[in-house]
């Protein structure tokens, strides 16, 4: 049983849904970006959703952008990000971790390269953002040779033959967008209809999380309402770090309470 399975399954016994909170690795630094992720486990994550940074993030709003930017400008590298990785996975052996990324990372590393290092450092699901889905057969297979769980996005409103596509190619968790555009916090997300929700169970997709626009608790209770088995929170995590920059002990402090009571909405 993966990781993933473990946790959905762990969930439904204790009748909640699973909270992923999203962070970018090395943000702001390499050293605080483990005391974060550490952070969050601890007040209560069930999974993970990390980000490499990268110049030219087209899906993620203003404040991953920025984070983006804080990493780079200290000096991160997707080499210093698998030495991470290794250190959380090291720390806390069964909790799911997957990547976000863009493509010039795993082209630039090498696809075979990228995802044996991602099999070497526990990563287990590896979502690549600005991938078409027609485009992303080559990568889920390569992921499935290195035992790393491809996670593909359904849009709002998708067609059939999308809908169909991301159930049968999203292993980990299958992301449905709670709304069109990029990450942020400021608009928040929007239920898909009932028809799409059962479709995903008539296609037998992997669980249904929602990203995009997750910033209060009551979301969540309304995910978990709605039939979705996880809720993804990222530009609220990230505009805590931000505001946090020049008090470290009380961004972790709040980043505490935000992971803790998003969780207990679940």
């Amino acid at each position: 049983m993966s990781r993933y399975q473990s946790m959905f399954e762990r969930c439904k016994k204790e009748n909640t849904i699973a909270f992923i909170p999203f962070v970018m690795l090395c943000d702001p630094d390499l050293e605080t970006s483990l005391e974060i992720i550490k952070c969050l486990v601890e007040a209560g994550a069930d999974a993970l959703e990390l980000g490499i940074p990268f110049s030219d993030p087209v899906a993620d709003g203003p404040v991953i952008q920025q984070a983006a930017i804080r990493a780079l400008e200290n000096k991160a590298t997707p080499s210093r990000c698998f030495e991470l990785l290794a250190k959380v996975r090291l720390l806390y052996p069964e909790i799911p971790i997957g990547l976000l990324l863009y493509s010039n990372l795993v082209y630039r590393r090498g696809i075979d390269t990228f995802y044996e290092e991602c099999k070497k450092v526990g990563v287990d699901s590896v979502l690549i953002a600005d991938v078409p889905l027609r485009e992303t057969n080559f990568f889920d297979s390569v992921a499935a040779k290195n035992d790393i769980e491809p996670v593909h996005i359904l849009p709002p409103l998708p067609s059939e033959q999308t809908l169909m596509k991301v159930s049968q190619s999203s292993k980990g968790y299958t992301y449905v967008l709670g709304r069109a555009g990029v990450t942020g916090a400021d608009v928040a997300a929007k239920m898909p209809s009932e028809e799409t929700m059962q479709q995903l169970k008539d296609y037998n997709a992997a669980p249904a999380v929602m990203g995009f626009g997750i910033s209060k608790p009551e979301q969540v209770t309304a995910a978990k309402q709605h039939g979705f088995k996880g809720a993804i929170s990222g530009s609220a995590v990230v505009r805590i770090i931000e505001q946090g920059l020049d008090d470290k002990r009380k961004m972790l402090s709040e980043l505490s309470g935000f992971i803790g009571a998003m969780k207990a909405a679940t």
